[in-house]
């Protein structure tokens, strides 16, 4: 899916990236706080370091910001499978990596998948479908990895057996964000890392035709 273009008249590329990180940065914190509706752009401006005029150089809308926070999970799992499809494709260690780098992606972006997700609602008809579509493309990068594992005969899944790996994945790695109020009073994160690819990856041998086994040990 076409990243969906906010528009800024600074056309310094750096200074709008780093402008709209503060920007993101103070607005998450609000929008937790306070929600997206009652969160105005001037408080949003205020928490990121400069004036209401310098907001509107960088965004035209509140709902932008929201986009901006989708795009940067997006952009930042994206940018970590990337490396596991470029290194040992095809391979269980790979796919283990993978699953390991996106749930600390979710351990580093925890206030802002969770905001993320509450305020789905505030999205109007034509940007609810947007970031939906996003999270259907994080799955499929995952569902990219599982194939290639597939084709290199590492696995024997089927299509569907893939497609709902792929998203287990995705909502596997969310739950340390949603229920991080337990689950990270019990273990920590590389402790649930290693624990969920166990479970994963136990669920996968039951449901292949070979005799795979992964040593997590490594």
């Amino acid at each position: 899916m076409k990243k969906r273009e906010v528009q800024a008249s600074v056309k310094d590329e750096r200074l709008v990236k780093k402008r709209r990180d503060e920007m993101i940065k103070g607005a998450v914190s609000l929008f937790k706080e306070k929600g997206f509706h009652r969160t105005t752009t001037r408080e949003i401006a205020k928490a990121a370091g400069f004036s209401i005029g310098t907001l509107y150089e960088y965004i035209r809308t509140k709902e932008d910001v929201l986009y901006l926070v989708c795009d940067s999970i997006y952009d930042h799992v994206s940018e970590r499978l990337q490396e596991d499809l470029e290194h040992k494709q095809g391979t269980l260690e790979s796919l283990k990596h993978g699953i390991g780098n996106y749930f600390r992606v979710i351990d580093e972006m925890q206030e802002e998948i969770l905001v993320m997700y509450q305020e789905t609602k505030s999205l109007n008809k034509e940007a609810l479908p947007y970031v939906l579509k996003k999270e259907i493309e994080m799955a499929d990068m995952f569902e990219k990895l599982i194939t290639l594992c597939v084709e290199n005969g590492e696995l024997n899944l089927t299509e569907k057996q893939i497609k709902i790996l792929s998203h287990t994945i995705i909502v596997e790695g969310q739950m340390w964000s949603f229920r991080r109020w337990t689950l990270q009073k019990l273990f920590t994160l590389e402790e649930y890392i290693e624990m969920q690819t166990e479970y994963l990856f136990s669920g996968i041998n039951g449901v292949s035709q070979d005799d795979n086994e992964v040593n997590f040990s490594k």
